[in-house]
């Protein structure tokens, strides 16, 4: 229990001190104006409150991965608290505030159009398949998840098809009609949701006392597996996750102030970290240690927030937690397939003012993934992990360049970027989706493919700072 609180603490202290701290390195200017105001077109770019912004921010990132990711992260025991609140303060925040901010610098530009201008034109086209590919994975995850879900809650009177295109039907309208018009009204509803279940969960595992085990450097290895790199891959949202950086140019493009980014940006990457803890903890305490929660987990990971939901509320307060749960992917999902159709708009330079211009850019990635609901739900969520947190590198060494160019403290996100690129890389080595190499040789092939990336970006870095390379591409020079 004590590690659990005091998990939780250092992530709301680390908000207000190593947020401040990354906010003055980039230093936000509060007399510039945003595409909010620049760009206004009534669809994707139109100012919004703060409220509203990080509401939706929260509801966009925190999908099923900061309540799946660490309830299967919860196999490794309370080594798992490490990484959330680690991670999350010192890499997924730091990704979150840092994409979402030289984003505003650059007219809302989603991650392709940055890479592309700081990493270069190769770089461009690699990540708009990767983002692409990620949003596709993301928005197919987050049909099937909460429609089993549903289908669970309703006792099966309903069948899975009809919840699964009931859903589909919801994404579209989400994909296709102005912002304000279904994610900036229906958000504020969900999101209350989503506290009532967040919250209720929380507080139930402290005023029952649950045996929620301390940290420990022991018994951290379900079925012999390595503690690195499947612990990084498994809790990706909750922690750090490239997914959020397809998602930050959305608010980017509807935030009223540069001031308002640590809040939006940051801030909410805590909450989301402080989401996973408690579902961590759920897990670790509810089935009596790593062989219960193994025997729940066959069901997928939707049993055991069912069964926890009911445990710690009674039936109707887990009811109302379950469809908190619900709502978390339906609020991300809505808003990947939207962020794929903005990506893949921007790429081909077609304005999305026109309902058709946004219709045949969607319709083609909702048949794509009602192909992909076919595959199993493991094996997508194995290949979501890798291409998220793939994405979650390739940003934050877009974040260091835009940082070394500016000639300020570049470590802030070099320093995550540099761990999660050998992580990934051992991940993808060692993986059966990937190379299956055995995992010493992996290490090994993983820092030489490290280090040369780490060459790559300085002699890259250096010829950028020569060139002169803008930072921004409007409104001109920030100091």
């Amino acid at each position: 229990m004590y590690t659990f609180i005091a998990g939780v603490l250092l992530l709301i202290i680390g908000y207000f001190t190593y947020g401040k701290f990354v906010e003055k390195i980039f230093g936000p200017n509060s007399g510039r104006q945003t595409p909010a105001f620049t760009r206004t077109d009534g669809v994707d770019y139109l100012p919004m409150s703060e409220k509203k912004n990080s509401l939706i921010q929260l509801l966009n990132i925190a999908g099923v991965g900061p309540i799946f990711g660490p309830i299967m992260g919860a196999l490794y025991g309370p080594v798992a608290f490490l990484w959330i609140v680690i991670g999350c303060i010192f890499a997924g925040a730091v990704h979150d505030y840092l994409t979402g901010m030289i984003s505003i610098r650059n007219r809302g530009a989603h991650l392709p159009e940055l890479a592309g201008k700081f990493l270069g034109k190769f770089m461009k086209h690699m990540v708009n398949f990767f983002a692409v590919l990620l949003l596709l994975l993301v928005g197919t995850v987050f049909v099937t998840a909460p429609a089993g879900l549903l289908h669970t809650l309703m006792n099966g009177s309903v069948a899975m098809g009809v919840i699964i295109a009931a859903i589909f039907v919801y994404y579209l309208l989400a994909t296709l009609l102005p912002i304000d018009k279904i994610i900036g009204r229906f958000y504020p509803v969900f999101g209350a949701l989503l506290l009532v279940s967040a919250v209720g969960v929380g507080g139930m595992l402290i005023i029952t006392g649950a045996p929620i085990p301390e940290l420990s450097l022991t018994n951290m290895h379900p079925d012999n597996l390595p503690i690195f790199p499947l612990l990084f891959l498994t809790i990706s949202c909750g922690a750090l996750s490239g997914f959020h950086a397809t998602q930050t140019p959305i608010i980017s493009r509807t935030t009223q102030n540069e001031r308002q980014g640590r809040f939006i940006f940051y801030g909410m990457m805590i909450a989301e970290g402080i989401i996973a803890m408690i579902w961590a903890a759920a897990a670790m305490s509810v089935f009596d240690g790593s062989a219960g929660l193994q025997e729940v987990l066959a069901g997928g990971p939707g049993a055991v927030v069912s069964e926890v939901s009911i445990a710690l509320l009674g039936a109707v307060g887990g009811t109302l937690a379950v469809l908190g749960v619900i709502i978390l992917p339906i609020t991300s999902g809505d808003t990947a397939f939207r962020s794929a159709r903005m990506i893949i708009a921007d790429y081909i330079n077609v304005a999305q003012t026109k309902m058709m211009s946004r219709i045949w850019i969607a319709i083609p990635l909702f048949v794509l993934s009602f192909a992909l609901t076919k595959i199993d739900f493991t094996l997508l969520w194995r290949y979501f992990s890798w291409a998220n947190q793939s994405t979650a590198v390739i940003a934050l060494w877009v974040a260091t360049m835009y940082l070394f160019i500016a000639k300020k403290n570049y470590w802030i996100a070099m320093i995550p970027g540099v761990f999660m690129t050998y992580t990934t890389f051992a991940y993808i080595l060692n993986a059966q989706i990937g190379f299956g190499l055995s995992i010493n040789v992996s290490y090994i092939v993983a820092a030489i493919a490290t280090v040369a990336i780490i060459a790559i970006f300085f002699i890259a870095a250096k010829k950028a700072r020569l060139n002169n390379i803008p930072l921004e591409d409007e409104l001109g020079n920030v100091a």
